[in-house]
């Protein structure tokens, strides 16, 4: 009998040990409550607690945690059916609000991020729902998290996961992307168009200008030629005439009969020349050089081996008929 009281005690003690000491794990903070009041949040580490006085009320994550928020059916401004997921995140700051100051955290949360998401969303259109994202994000996020202050937590972050428009919508956007793209496509293409010809213009304009300077160049070269020519024969036909005013007749005999002499010798050369006719008019112009003679012997000195030509050595044809010359055929030789 003493034994059996003797091992309940050893049993009332060890109850009694372990209810007064209790180890509270890192990430966790729990709410000690004596006589069914809160007292003091525990941290992390071994705690001491009064027997039967003292006992622990509720086990808060202090971590950083996510919520699902499940998909659900938003109208947007413009009447239109779309489907929305989100998650939330949280951190929960003070033990003792978040245990005392809401009954159902969780619930709570999802809750209020549910109807805070369909008055953002449902104040906006198809098009702002599907790409401002960050804003919906945003606005959701301070107004969340300015409700849940009192609760001693803090929302960290809201996220969109999924916009599902319904089928017909997400066709016509399909579609409407389709034509936005071929457009642009055209665009490019007529804008590529554009720039060619604008090229192509424009070579074909520096193409002419090179073509008109080179024109305009070889015109100026052309006519500085031609001056230059032309003072050329000036100087030439000067020189000419002072020596026709300086000599008289002499010196225009010299030049013709030069000028006769470089005409029968290109006959001469012929290979095919065997006779040669003269009009009656080339007779004439050849009893006309009967001063040659004179003019040579004026130039050389009065020397030279053959006898002077005079209008008597030339056959005279006052007819019509043109006169048979001989001359013979020059074997090119001087």
């Amino acid at each position: 009998m003493d034994i059996l009281i003797l091992i309940l005690l050893l049993l009332l003690i060890v109850a009694v040990l372990f209810s007064t000491v209790r180890v509270v794990k890192q990430g966790f903070v729990y709410t000690i409550e004596r006589l069914g009041k809160f007292t003091k949040p525990a941290d992390p580490g071994l705690h001491i607690l009064i027997p039967f006085v003292d006992r622990i009320g509720h086990k808060i994550n202090m971590m950083e945690q996510v919520l699902d928020i499940p998909g659900q059916e938003i109208i947007t401004k413009d009447n239109a059916m779309v489907g929305v997921d989100a998650v939330v995140f949280f951190q929960v700051l003070e033990a003792g609000k978040a245990a005392y100051e809401v009954s159902n955290l969780y619930g709570a949360i999802m809750a209020l991020t549910t109807t805070n998401l369909r008055t953002v969303m449902g104040s906006m259109d198809l098009d702002e729902t599907l790409s401002k994202r960050d804003e919906i994000n945003a606005r959701l996020l301070s107004v969340v998290d300015h409700a849940t202050s009192p609760w001693g937590i803090k929302i960290t972050r809201v996220e969109i996961k999924d916009i599902r428009p319904p089928i017909d919508i997400s066709e016509a956007m399909a579609r409407q992307m389709k034509a936005e793209r071929l457009k642009r496509a055209e665009i490019l293409e007529a804008e590529g168009d554009k720039s060619s010809a604008i090229l192509r213009a424009e070579g074909s304009k520096q193409s002419a200008i090179l073509k008109a300077e080179g024109q305009r160049e070889a015109a100026f070269r052309d006519a500085e030629a031609r001056e230059r020519a032309a003072e050329a024969e000036a100087r030439a036909t000067q020189m000419v005439s002072d020596a026709i005013a300086s000599s008289g007749s002499q010196a225009i005999n010299y030049f013709v009969a030069q000028e006769y002499t470089k005409a029968v010798g290109k006959f001469a050369d012929s290979p095919n020349a065997k006779t040669i006719l003269f009009p009656i008019e080339a007779t004439q112009l050849i009893g006309s050089l009967g001063g040659i003679g004179e003019l040579m012997k004026d130039v050389v000195g009065g020397e030279g081996s053959g006898a002077p030509i005079t209008r008597d050595t030339v056959p005279q044809n006052t007819g019509k008929r043109p006169v048979r010359t001989s001359v013979p055929r020059s074997s090119g030789k001087s």
